[in-house]
């Protein structure tokens, strides 16, 4: 049993770690992208950026969740 809790834990904190990397780089393309997109009027960057932006945000609260549950399984694990 004890096995098990320690591979969710390391699978939480692995998840967590490339749902932020993901997170991180997806936003700082949305804005470089948005910065193109606003020079560049009449084309379809401004929609790629705020999808960027989308995606940056959810991946950094699918992070949030991972670091929150892998606390709270870590307080409820057994003290030996």
């Amino acid at each position: 049993m004890a096995m098990h809790n320690e591979q969710a834990l390391i699978s939480l904190r692995m998840n967590g770690m490339i749902a932020r990397f993901v997170g991180i780089v997806a936003i700082a393309l949305g804005f470089v992208i948005g910065i193109y997109g606003l020079e560049d009027t009449g084309g379809r960057w401004l929609l790629t950026a705020l999808g960027l932006l989308a995606t940056g945000m959810l991946a950094q609260g699918y992070a949030l969740y991972c670091s929150m549950k892998r606390g709270q399984e870590l307080r409820d694990q057994p003290k030996s």
